[in-house]
């Protein structure tokens, strides 16, 4: 921290000018361009940029270690945790792929070895991974174990050393190596299918020509993966978990000039039109019981995207019992730990075998199980999901396993002011007994968690998760008429129980009449955590995109209100933001603001302010609602590049009663808004006396000049409130 302290400007300016010049940059331009639109607009634009000091490349230096080294510390968390470091050859080496491979087999996955015997076999852990974090010069691979309470981490550490040494004794099996390689093929097909994002076709390709001169590396990468044996992997993790080498390649640096300028730099490029955007054509076929699909096709990889939801989530959890919150989440997350006659790691094989992935859970209004199937092993993957779905076994002993993950999450939550006040706030607006009054978080009370019975789960399952209940939602590299029969003989026959589909009551609620401020006392907390919250008009409302329009112009982009004065003009908040959550009834909209602690009452005045401004004598004006209609229109192309964002919406679409083709109406809609519309919606949403306040910090410095705001009735609660 002394060092940046003691920095100057030109300390700045000098490192940039040294490291930020032409020679030291690789540009990767993908898209919907040629390669001469490319070099013309490079030419304009970097043509004249500064070449810079020659950077030597950076080499491989791996430092030999011949010893264990150890360190305790402590912090504020709920469960201890081990973290075990080698340092191993650079990304670029052959190595470093039989490495990651070796990783992959100790810690990625149910199946894993680590996560096996620790989680699963001994359940002394509550996780356990092992991966290589890939560098330049040298990378690192890793081990991390979270320990259950009350577990002895002497104990564990030398579990882990018994793991490891038979690891290295013995390399992996021909079946570990098999489901590490199919898990990493899939995980790049993934990746490959966005242009841009981590794993993506521009950062892979910038990667690969940065790190190794070569911008089709990756193939070599993936090739040395694949044709790696038993031997290759168990030789690498024998020599480099313990050592290393060192290796030096020297190439020369290139002559350098520096181009005319031809770029008008008195201003911005100017961008004057807006591409529609290109949405797939939408399919609806009925199954022979009933069940609705909706299919779009996305060929861009050979991958297909299935989600399964049903009409449930939180607010289901009520109709099972005043003592069922978080029911919804709990049974979802528990389908995949047994069905039909497969345990959890038979079910965690099958998904790996078949590069499959597969994820369950619930939001506010519904439940969904999604998996993604690679296209040739699609009828497997359906059939597995199917078993899954409709003959989930929820065994006990595994139901104890992550009854205790769970938990363990929840003082997670506790022990966060984020989660902290997702859990607290809910119930304070919409009121006790809600449905949607509960842990935006979804996972429940600690009481509530303690007490789920396996004939809970079972009863969640059959009053909700059922073909009645579901629809099926497709997207990716098939056919309607390829697909359809798939569904069919999997979930054609699926029978609905025949007790009536039970019905949620969600009733609409009012605001206080007046603010109320909560503070939770955190003391020694560095930072005060400031939400606040207050009801508005449902998903479902007919001006959604004017209402959404005036969030993004008071708070809800970077650019908008409230960032713009706590961070930018202030300095007193890394962010802060609006938002409201989505939700077929009223939702949820909150202040968003976490801040210096000697600032906060402050920060509360500053809000008040853009909150109060923006209905009355600051409302949002011309080049306000311009910037955001013209970044919330010209996001869309990119937004729903991957078949999963186009599954997405169409299940957002699906419960807001949206066209299914809702984002093509989207563009339209914002051009035709007015500042009427968006002043109205700020009248209707926003309401800066009837904000239940719940601010999180050390009460002993923030309490008295919150209290000298005199916005509302206080109250003082403890930690040990966040229940």
């Amino acid at each position: 921290m002394q060092d940046l302290t003691d920095a100057s400007l030109e300390d700045a300016q000098e490192w940039f000018k040294k490291y930020y010049g032409a020679t030291n940059t690789v540009v990767v331009v993908a898209g919907d361009i040629t390669v001469d639109e490319v070099r013309e607009k490079m030419q304009t634009y970097f043509g004249a940029a500064l070449a810079g000091d020659p950077i030597p490349k950076g080499q491989q230096n791996v430092p030999i270690r011949e010893r264990d080294t150890f360190q305790t510390m402590q912090d504020r968390v709920p469960q201890a945790r081990i973290y075990r470091t080698w340092v191993t050859p650079g990304r670029t080496t052959e190595t470093a792929a039989d490495l990651d491979l070796a990783a992959m087999v100790l810690g990625n996955g149910k199946n894993s070895r680590l996560y096996k015997e620790l989680v699963y076999d001994k359940q002394v852990a509550n996780n356990a991974v092992a991966y290589l974090q890939e560098q330049e010069q040298a990378s690192f691979f890793e081990i991390q174990v979270t320990l259950k309470e009350g577990q002895d981490p002497e104990e564990v550490d030398a579990m882990i050393d018994d793991i490891v040494s038979d690891f290295l004794a013995n390399g992996p099996t021909a079946d570990e190596l098999k489901r590490a390689k199919t898990k990493y093929n899939a995980s790049t097909v993934r990746g490959l299918e966005e242009i841009g994002g981590f794993g993506g076709k521009a950062v892979t390709l910038a990667q690969s020509e940065v790190y190794a001169g070569d911008p089709g590396f990756w193939k070599t990468r993936l090739e040395w993966q694949n044709e790696a044996s038993p031997a290759d992997v168990k030789s690498a993790a024998n020599e480099w978990i313990s050592n290393g080498f060192h290796q030096i390649t020297v190439t020369p640096f290139g002559d350098y000039q520096v181009a005319e300028d031809g770029a008008d730099r008195s201003a911005l490029p100017q961008v004057n039109t807006t591409p529609d955007l290109e949405w797939p054509d939408v399919q609806q076929a009925e199954l022979s019981n009933g069940i609705n699909v909706i299919f779009a096709r996305r060929d861009a990889v050979p991958q297909v995207d299935i989600a399964v939801r049903f009409d449930a989530g939180y607010a289901s959890d009520t109709v099972m019992g005043a003592d069922k919150t978080g029911l919804s989440s709990f049974t979802m997350s528990m389908l995949d730990e047994g069905a039909g006659e497969m345990g959890a790691l038979d079910i965690a094989a099958s998904l790996e075998d078949l590069g499959a992935e597969f994820s369950s859970g619930s939001n506010l209004d519904s439940s969904t199980v999604t998996f993604s199937a690679l296209t040739d092993n699609l009828e497997e993957t359906v059939s597995l999901a199917g078993t899954i779905i409709k003959t989930p076994t929820f065994p006990e002993n595994e139901l104890e396993r992550v009854r205790g993950i769970t938990l363990a999450g929840i003082e997670q939550e506790k022990a966060q002011p984020v989660g902290m006040a997702l859990r607290l706030l809910p119930p304070e607006i919409y009121g006790d007994g809600h449905p949607y009054g509960v842990p935006f978080t979804g996972s429940g009370t600690t009481e509530a968690v303690s007490g789920f019975t396996k004939e809970d789960l079972a009863a969640y399952k059959d009053a909700w998760l059922r073909p009645d209940n579901a629809t099926i939602f497709v997207v990716g590299d098939t056919t309607m008429e390829e697909i359809q029969p798939v569904l069919e003989a999997e979930f054609g026959s699926w029978a609905a129980p025949e007790t009536a589909k039970p019905e949620k009551d969600v009733p609409t609620v009012s605001n206080p009449e007046s603010s109320r401020v909560i503070i939770v006392d955190r003391p020694g907390s560095p930072q005060t955590m400031i939400l606040a919250g207050e009801l508005a008009p449902p998903g479902t409302a007919e001006n959604n995109e004017a209402i959404s329009a005036m969030n993004d112009a008071l708070g809800g982009q970077f650019s908008a209100r409230v960032n713009m004065n706590l961070r930018e003009d202030k300095g007193w908040a890394y962010g802060a933001y609006t938002f409201i959550s989505g939700a077929t009834n009223q939702r949820p909209f909150m202040v968003y603001a976490p801040v210096q602690t000697d600032r906060t009452a402050d920060s509360i005045t500053e809000l008040r302010n853009e909150l109060t401004g923006v209905t009355t004598d600051r409302p949002v004006t011309s080049e306000e609602l311009a910037r955001v209609v013209k970044n919330n229109t010209r996001a869309l192309p990119g937004q729903y590049e991957t078949g999963g964002a186009v599954l997405g919406s169409l299940m957002s679409s699906h419960t807001l009663n949206r066209p299914l083709d809702y984002p093509v109406t989207i563009k339209p809609t914002y051009e035709a808004l007015t500042l009427e519309d968006v002043g109205a919606a700020a009248e209707e949403v926003v309401k800066p006396d009837q904000l239940v306040w719940m601010i999180i910090g050390d009460r002993e410095q923030i309490e008295e000049p919150i209290r000298a705001l005199n916005i509302g009735e206080v109250e003082v609660r403890s930690l040990d409130d966040a229940e």
